[in-house]
């Protein structure tokens, strides 16, 4: 599980949006009182990330924490303490033994959170899982499809698509307005965590940390893509890593990913952990466009990265004078995904993220390394319902 004796990437950026996501889920308050009905919550997971999304779970309507837990029994006790959470555990058997829930919020390292998903499952809970829900696309399906069979929900990280700068490009290009769309660009990277190993080692990344992120994005924009191809390489081979000291890189910290949807249109992504940002470690600040999207009588851009955009940037043959639109955040922050799940569960209220494209996702990144292992192009084979427009 992640350490939280250093800021993370997106948890300073956190401190600034948060009061704006409980307005959002406050929103929310006339449905609750038709509902009447709050989401009993388990949250694994007590490091850096839970920094972020247990203001938001604890000041949402829809949403009881009940329960914490993490392998570092400190931790789970000092955010009990921090958000008055009754009850706290040292281990997933103890916490589904223990006080009574019926949704799961994973926080935990990317490597565990397949194996702790299909235990919460077999128990009976709903899931919340940070980004990825699986390791492979085969099991990630299979979670998925225990999940139905037992009348249980399923949803992963990230939310990109549920922004409303995700919404305005969406309705441009369903209005026609770049014209034929010929190609897209994304990009996320930072220098790389210092905090926890787990970012370098086997089912780590940049992919599966970053370049998820982007991969949301534009396959919610452009559809699912029907092929992949890719280079991945590791630019620092050794990183020193907090209470472990130096360790060997065996996963990607850089990588390229060309994408295919289908009628013409490409996409190229990049991510890394070797990546120098003047912004500093999140990216606060970041003004240009991370996401750029170009067609035979437009062009647009995001501005800022996609789990914190401040705008879109839009311009045609009609009006050739980049205009900005979409600057109001209205309450959107990485962070809510799981709160706007256990609405969906007290509600019925749908949300625009589905299991079905973080497994498409997934596949994406497992298609890329096997690219970059047989240097071949890699036909995909996951689907999900598309477009994503709200």
């Amino acid at each position: 599980m992640k350490t939280s004796t250093l800021p993370i990437t997106r948890r300073d950026f956190a401190k600034t949006t948060l009061l704006a996501s409980a307005a959002v889920m406050l929103s929310g308050a006339a449905t609750f009182a038709q509902s009447r009905r709050r989401i009993r919550t388990g949250v694994i997971g007590c490091g850096s990330v839970s920094h972020s999304y247990l203001p938001v779970l604890t000041e949402c309507p829809f949403v009881e924490v009940v329960s914490l837990c993490d392998i570092r029994p400190e931790r789970a006790q000092q955010q009990a303490q921090r958000f008055k959470v009754a009850h706290h555990y040292p281990h997933i058997d103890r916490m589904l033994a223990g006080e009574s829930f019926e949704f799961l919020v994973n926080l935990t390292d990317m490597q565990e959170h397949e194996r702790l998903n299909r235990q919460a499952l077999a128990a009976g809970k709903h899931v919340w899982s940070e980004k990825p829900i699986a390791n492979s696309l085969r099991a990630g399906q299979e979670l998925l499809r225990v999940a139905r069979q037992k009348r249980l929900r399923l949803w992963g990280a990230p939310i990109t698509v549920q922004s409303p700068q995700f919404a305005f490009m969406a309705r441009t290009l369903a209005q026609g307005a770049l014209g034929r769309v010929a190609a897209a660009h994304a990009d996320y990277g930072h220098e790389g965590p210092n905090w926890s190993s787990f970012f370098y080692e086997t089912g780590g990344g940049s992919m599966p940390d970053l370049m998820v992120y982007n991969l949301t994005s534009l396959t919610g924009l452009l559809g699912p893509a029907k092929h992949v191809t890719a280079m991945l390489s590791i630019v620092t081979p050794e990183r020193d890593i907090t209470e472990k000291g130096s360790i060997k890189v065996t996963e990607e910290d850089n990588a390229m990913v060309l994408l295919d949807h289908g009628n013409g249109v490409i996409s190229h992504v990049q991510s890394g952990f070797n990546y120098f940002n003047p912004h500093g470690h999140d990216g606060r600040g970041e003004q240009r466009h991370t996401i750029t999207i170009v067609g035979s009588r437009g062009f647009m851009g995001m501005v800022g990265y996609d789990w914190a955009p401040l705008g879109v940037d839009l311009a045609t043959h009609e009006q050739p004078q980049l205009k900005r639109h979409a600057t109001d955040a209205k309450g959107y922050v990485w962070q809510q995904g799981a709160a706007l799940a256990a609405e969906c569960l007290a509600t019925g209220r749908e949300l625009l993220t589905t299991p079905e494209h973080a497994l498409h996702v997934l596949e994406i990144m497992t298609a890329a390394r096997k690219s970059q292992t047989t240097g071949k192009r890699i036909k995909l084979a996951s689907m999900f319902r598309w477009p994503v427009v709200s």
